[in-house]
C-alpha cells in the first residue's frame, strides 16, 4: 500500500467519531468562557459552517441576550458541482432559507445575517476584499469567531486568514473553529495546535437545539437525487463529530 498522502484529505476516509470520543485530552480541554460577552461576530465560509462549529455557542449567546452578527461569506452554491438535479441550480436560495430555519431552531432568530456573496470555492481569490469587508463588520464587537485557517478547505482557510487580518486591524479578538479538521486529523495530530484549543460546554437543551438546527440543512444532509454527484455532503458519520457535549475553538 502506498504511503503517499491523499491529494484531497477531505475526500479520503475520515477519522470515526469513536476515536475522538475515546481521546481523554479532548474532554479535558480548558473552558472558553462565554460569560461577559456583549457582542460577537460569527464568520461562516458556507451556510451551515456556523452551526456545525458553533451552533451550541450561538444558542447559549442568544439566550444570554448577546448581540450576534453572522457573516456568511459565500452562499454555498457550489456544494454539488457535479449534480444536475434541479436543486443544484438553486442552492444559494435554498441554503439561505436553511440558515434562517437553523437560527430559529437555535433560538437565535434575531441574529443579524450578512451575506457577502463571494464565490463558493473561490474565496481565496477575493481575500483582500474579504479582509476589507470583515474589518468593517467586526469593528466594535467583543469577539469574532471564524473557521480555522488550517482546516484544509481552501474557503475555510481564506475566511480564517481574513478574519485574523480584520481582527489585527480593529483590535477585535479572533477565535477560530475547526470543521473538516475532525475528518482528516486524528487525536493528538501534530498538525493541529491543540495547545491553543479550548472547549465550550453544551448542556442537553443546547445540544438538542443544535441537532435540530443541523437537521434544517437538508441540502447537505440528504442526496439531491440518485446520481453519484447528488450525494450528501454531510453523511451521518460526519455529522457525528458535531453532536458532542462541547464545541472547540482555537485561540
Amino acid at each position: 500500500m502506498s504511503t503517499r498522502a491523499p491529494r484531497d484529505p477531505i475526500q479520503a476516509a475520515g477519522t470515526p467519531e469513536s476515536a475522538w470520543a475515546g481521546w481523554a485530552e479532548l474532554a479535558a480541554l480548558p473552558e472558553f468562557a462565554l460569560t461577559g460577552l456583549r457582542s460577537a461576530v460569527v464568520v461562516a465560509a458556507h451556510p451551515d459552517d456556523e452551526v456545525l462549529g458553533l451552533g451550541g455557542a450561538i444558542a447559549r449567546l442568544a439566550d444570554a441576550g448577546v448581540r450576534l452578527r453572522l457573516v456568511s461569506v459565500t452562499d454555498g452554491e457550489a456544494s454539488h458541482p457535479h449534480s444536475d438535479a434541479p436543486a443544484a441550480s438553486d442552492l444559494a436560495r435554498i441554503r439561505a432559507v436553511e440558515t434562517e430555519q437553523a437560527l430559529a431552531a437555535l433560538g437565535a432568530a434575531d441574529v443579524e445575517v450578512v451575506r457577502l456573496g463571494l464565490p463558493d470555492t473561490g474565496v481565496g481569490l477575493h481575500e483582500n476584499e474579504l479582509i476589507e469587508r470583515l474589518t468593517g463588520l467586526v469593528r466594535g464587537f467583543d469577539v469574532c469567531a471564524a473557521p480555522w485557517s488550517g482546516d484544509v478547505h481552501a474557503d475555510h482557510e481564506a475566511a480564517g486568514r481574513a478574519a485574523l487580518a480584520a481582527g489585527a486591524l480593529t483590535g477585535v479578538p479572533v477565535v477560530q473553529y475547526p470543521v473538516w479538521t475532525w475528518h482528516w486529523s486524528h487525536p493528538g495530530d501534530p498538525r493541529v495546535p491543540w495547545g491553543r484549543a479550548s472547549g465550550i460546554p453544551l448542556g442537553a437543551d443546547h445540544r438538542q437545539r443544535k441537532r435540530a438546527a443541523l437537521d434544517c440543512f437538508a441540502s447537505q444532509l440528504q442526496p439531491l437525487g440518485e446520481k453519484p454527484g447528488d450525494a450528501a455532503v454531510l453523511p451521518p458519520e460526519e455529522v457525528a463529530h458535531f453532536l458532542r457535549d462541547q464545541e472547540v475553538i482555537l485561540r
